[in-house]
């Protein structure tokens, strides 16, 4: 990776210096170079150390500083003043650019390995100071989704949406799934992060017609439990998917009893439907029927309120419910059978959608 970067930087300034130059990696072998043809040379000589300069065939070398792992010397042709000059602000610019580079590359990864459990819980401060990464922020995992195949890149987006590297990462998880772990105020509402979910949810959908789906996780002050946070999410995208199939952004605190039956074995499910269901099945309800219930439920159980949403006569909605007691032995006007009812109707409806479990 370190021939690409330093290439690029190469390509950008070889027209404002007027001799060749490139780098070496420790084999004294040419990695990058103002002359393309010459890189996967061998430059024999001695090797510079420290921050001394080293001239010696026609050539002045800088090696770079501050930089772990590999070393690597920049070469400017010609043993001069100028060649001497070129070599110190080469050899400058080329380790900052590699040392935020690595920071950069090795920060981002460092918060993929823990949101993917890759990392033991003890060595996550050690490499958290080796990185000098700040671990007494709070932070909120944001999971987008992208529900249908597009060329355009979800990933790109959302880099020129939070382009604050020290503070907000975004992770690539896989091909339909990207993670935006977001720095937050100590005092943020939930409110303003479902804010900010429904304005990249905008901006994907608005200018790049992608439909994507958003699960917030809980805000957690501690690295350790952004794992917690991104299976959060996780689970809020599935049990989205089952029970809020018109929504975009799912937020995990506001799952409420949908949660609860998700985490329930399917065993446990189909014994509570036997048990709710004793005289008829659930199948025999007809899809109006159905309505009418959801209708009831989303106008707390008023009779007149929901007659009035359905645009039917009071006595035909006491008729229907007259007709659901007799093949459920449930009175939906009593908040006790209603709430039996209520979980019964989610519980198949989980049952049914097979959910993937985190």
């Amino acid at each position: 990776m370190s021939n690409r970067l330093f290439q690029g930087v190469i390509h950008q300034m070889k027209d404002a210096i007027d001799k060749t130059f490139g780098v070496l990696d420790e084999s004294r072998t040419i990695i990058a170079c103002s002359e393309l043809n010459r890189i996967g040379e061998t430059v024999f000589g001695t090797a510079p150390v420290s921050t001394e300069t080293v001239v010696e065939g026609g050539y002045t070398f800088k090696m770079l500083n501050g930089n772990q792992g590999p070393s690597y010397t920049v070469f400017v042709e010609g043993n001069d003043i100028l060649a001497e000059k070129y070599a110190s602000v080469l050899a400058v610019s080329f380790a900052n650019i590699k040392h935020f580079y690595d920071e950069k590359y090795d920060r981002a990864n460092f918060i993929k390995n823990i949101i993917l459990d890759n990392i033991l819980p003890g060595d996550i401060y050690i490499k958290a100071r080796e990185l000098y990464f700040n671990s007494d922020v709070q932070r909120t995992v944001i999971l987008i989704r992208k529900v249908e195949p597009n060329d355009v890149s979800v990933y790109d987006v959302l880099l020129n949406l939070f382009p604050d590297r020290a503070k907000d990462f975004v992770i690539n998880i896989n091909e339909t799934d990207i993670a935006l772990i977001k720095e937050t105020k100590p005092s943020i509402e939930p409110l303003h992060i479902e804010k900010l979910a429904s304005t990249i949810a905008d901006t994907i959908t608005g200018e790049f017609y992608i439909h994507a789906v958003i699960g917030i996780g809980t805000t957690v002050d501690n690295l350790k439990d952004l794992a917690r946070s991104f299976k959060e999410a996780q689970i809020a995208l599935e049990v989205g998917k089952v029970f809020d199939t018109e929504k975009t952004i799912i937020s995990y605190k506001n799952l409420g009893i949908a949660r609860l039956i998700y985490q329930l074995p399917t065993t446990l499910c189909e014994t509570y439907l036997r048990e709710v269901f004793k005289r008829g099945s659930i199948e025999s309800l007809d899809q109006e029927t159905l309505f009418t219930i959801q209708r009831f439920f989303e106008n707390n159980l008023n009779v007149s309120e929901t007659s009035r949403k359905l645009f039917v006569h009071r006595n035909t909605l006491v008729y229907r419910l007259e007709k659901i007691k007799k093949i459920t032995g449930l009175d939906l006007r009593e908040f006790d059978h209603a709430i039996v009812f209520k979980i019964a109707l989610m519980v198949n409806k989980y049952l049914k959608s097979n959910p993937v479990k985190y």
